[in-house]
């Protein structure tokens, strides 16, 4: 019998009134691929569209499950007879099939809307311009190895139709971005995380800024009294929309400056404060390094506290979490030798959390496809800490008008082979060798996994061969 059958529906809804209803997904990627999944389940009648070429791993998938599809094209006579459109959170508001489908009055709502529909369970939802993957994966990993029964899902991995599909959970946490907030009207968070608000993808939201807050704060939208609404207090943005809205959700505020917040920072532990109880954890206790780590852990802490694991369970998953790759990952020391891969770091907002997790000396890799970087953001710092800048890209012209002068020793190079090597030659005992690029990666690289990976590759390589040599020597 197919398993897809035995998923719960939400309560809410009638699902009956739906049986017969057709559903269009605009986008077979991963979210559209497990909303088509779902939709499967609930017996609606399906269709996928994607006007790109379908990956061979999700058309498999449709066609293992007799889901209709096309892709390369968009029928549009198909697609605007449907009773509800999904779309990816890709596919923005402005592609004329949207605007064809609204003009109709079509229902159209996003893949998370869509899962939330026939969640039986909670959920604890975390967005934020940065450091939304690794609360989102510390948040989980705490809950898992604390013996809840806990579902991953999101911008972090797999979608959350795909997760509600398969099996149901008590809670599940959600990564989600701005572009799928957008395509949200019910999706109600139990706990909601807001980590910070920085110029990101204004090229979405009619280069904005106030368009992209609004897509983050959807986070809240549809929360109650019941809910509890987690936000770093010390981000100005954030605090500036909070004070012109009403809130419903709880709110508790997490701090790195002002220690009357009841979740703070005081200089030396992480202090928590709730109604029940008090504690306090080292970052030395945690397995994660910086000052925007204190907060994604603050973050995670609190809501797993909130949905109810003791102190003793937080203090034991936090000692041996693992974050994901490309996040100031600790490579390989050589010779007394740092190497850190930290290749997410696309922009400068991001930069600024790497070289605050070290006090120095640095030799900073940076450079790629300059989305408009204000260095100077990031200039004290550097001063500070930089001892050598390697270039890292096609066109380094920006980055030497402004750090010339202000780092003594500047490189360039053009391949993680030449760059380990390089970073090896100059660097000094006791260094870090940061891979913090501010940039993207599509000059030299396919994007910043494969930054990351090749520069990981070319220092697990160097490492090797030095120890081979030490062997022969000694």
């Amino acid at each position: 019998m197919d398993h897809w059958n035995f998923v719960s529906d939400r309560e809410f809804g009638n699902i009956e009134s739906k049986m017969k209803q057709s559903v269009t997904i605009l986008g077979a990627g991963e979210s559209g691929t497990g909303a088509a999944l779902l939709a499967k389940a609930k017996s609606f009648d399906v269709f996928v569209s994607d006007q790109g070429l379908i990956k061979d791993k999700y058309k498999a998938e449709l066609q293992a499950h007799q889901i209709e599809f096309e892709e390369g094209t968009h029928s549009t006579d198909r697609i605007l007879n449907a009773d509800l459109i999904i779309k990816s959170p890709g596919i923005p508001d402005k592609a004329a099939i949207i605007k064809k489908a609204r003009a109709k009055k079509i229902e159209i709502v996003d893949e998370l809307e869509f899962a939330f529909r026939y969640i039986k369970g909670k959920v604890i939802a975390i967005t934020g311009t940065n450091g939304k993957t690794t609360t989102t994966l510390l948040t989980y990993h705490l809950m898992k190895t604390a013996g809840l029964s806990v579902a991953l899902a999101g911008n972090v991995g797999e979608s959350l139709a795909r997760k509600v599909a398969l099996e149901d959970h008590d809670w599940y946490v959600v990564e989600v971005s701005s572009f799928q907030l957008d395509g949200t009207k019910t999706f109600r968070p139990h706990i909601g995380i807001l980590l910070n608000i920085t110029p990101d993808h204004l090229d979405r939201y009619e280069y904005q800024m106030q368009n992209y807050i609004n897509s983050k704060f959807r986070l809240i939208q549809a929360m109650q009294d019941a809910d509890r609404f987690i936000y770093y207090a010390d981000d100005a943005v954030i605090n500036n929309e909070v004070a012109k809205i009403k809130i419903l959700p709880a709110s508790l505020k997490i701090s790195l400056k002002d220690k009357s917040m009841p979740v703070h920072f005081d200089g030396t532990n992480m202090a928590f404060n709730f109604k029940d109880s008090s504690f306090r954890i080292g970052q030395q206790e945690t397995t994660l390094k910086g000052p925007h780590n204190l907060i994604n852990t603050m973050s995670a802490v609190s809501a797993t506290y909130l949905a109810g694991l003791s102190i003793d369970q937080i203090r034991a998953g936090l000692k041996n979490f693992k974050n994901a790759p490309h996040r100031l990952e600790s490579v390989a020391t050589i010779n007394g030798i740092e190497f850190v891969n930290d290749s997410k770091a696309t922009n400068v907002d991001s930069v600024v959390y790497g070289l605050g997790s070290y006090s120095g000396p640095l030799v900073w890799i940076a450079g790629g496809i300059d989305k408009g970087n204000d260095y100077t953001l990031i200039e004290d710092q550097v001063r500070k800490k930089v001892r050598v800048l390697i270039c890292l890209g096609k066109d380094n012209s920006k980055l030497h008008k402004a750090f010339d002068g202000i780092v003594n020793e500047i490189y360039e190079t053009q391949s993680a082979r030449e760059l380990a090597n390089l970073a090896l030659k100059v660097a000094n005992r006791g260094d870090v060798v940061l891979l913090s690029p501010a940039c993207a990666s599509f000059d030299l690289f396919k994007n910043y996994e494969d930054r990351g990976n090749q520069f990981r590759e070319a220092v697990l390589e160097l490492k090797k061969e030095n120890e081979f040599i030490r062997q022969k020597i000694y």
